[in-house]
């Protein structure tokens, strides 16, 4: 049985992917890496590939042919995670504004129970479970960032004051129950259609607080394209929900 992999989609990030490889490696707990690349023409897949070589058996690759989206890229992973049989998935980005030692708090939210005897099924780095946790950004998009998730949180009833995070670990039986398949959102939305349909088959969706730091080095792929996706898939969402059974096997 195989325990922790941590899914790191890329796109052109080599000024990165050493560093966070390296740094996710160097935790006190044992996690395994699968980056997936969209082909990235900046080299990062190769350089993955030359990291293979000291990482044996712990970093891993899945190479995807264009830019197809980070909804995509981690439904790959997941379908990759539960075929090799991990037991917690965690995703987060390559950038570093994700700090890679919260992966350890994430994974001990979903590990072990609280003082309350409480064990998270899936657990989200939170920017905004204490007040506002967001160094470098714009107040426009800081501004933007939070008032979608209470945006979210108002239509779909879900109470996650984090709704758009995409630092997150799952127990694998959240992934086995929902069905991957039928995950259509590829931005934002895609971040809070996961949490949605896990929230919905009642599973228990916990906020871990983290402090989210913006990229330094390397570009956004962030798309108002992205953010219109968000907002008027959420309530396409919840309409279609209606019309759905959410009952675990």
């Amino acid at each position: 049985m195989k325990e922790r992999i941590v899914i790191i989609p890329t796109y052109n990030e080599i000024e990165n992917i050493e560093a966070i490889i390296r740094a996710v490696f160097s935790l006190e707990l044992p996690f395994h890496v699968l980056i997936i690349d969209d082909g990235s023409p900046d080299g990062t897949a190769l350089k993955v590939k030359e990291l293979q070589k000291e990482f044996i058996n712990s970093l891993h690759i899945e190479e995807r042919k264009g830019k197809l989206g980070l909804g995509t890229a981690y439904i790959h992973g997941f379908k990759w995670a539960l075929k090799n049989e991990y037991q917690f998935i965690f995703e987060m980005d390559a950038d570093f504004s994700h700090n890679p030692k919260d992966l350890i708090r994430l994974y001990t939210s979903c590990a072990t129970e609280n003082e309350e005897g409480i064990r998270n099924d899936v657990a989200i780095g939170s920017r905004y479970v204490q007040g506002v946790n967001v160094v470098n950004w714009p107040m426009s998009r800081v501004l933007m960032s939070y008032f979608a998730s209470i945006y979210v949180r108002i239509v779909t009833g879900m109470p996650i004051h984090d709704a758009t995070a995409g630092f997150k670990c799952y127990r694998r039986e959240v992934l086995e129950t929902i069905n991957l398949d039928t995950i259509k959102f590829v931005g934002y939305a895609f971040q809070i259609e996961m949490k949605f349909t896990a929230w919905k088959y009642s599973f228990r969706v916990g906020e871990v607080p983290i402090i989210f730091t913006d990229r330094t080095k390397g570009t956004s792929k962030m798309s108002s394209g992205i953010f219109k996706e968000a907002f008027f898939g959420v309530l396409q969402m919840k309409i279609n929900s209606f019309f759905k059974k959410y009952v675990r096997k």
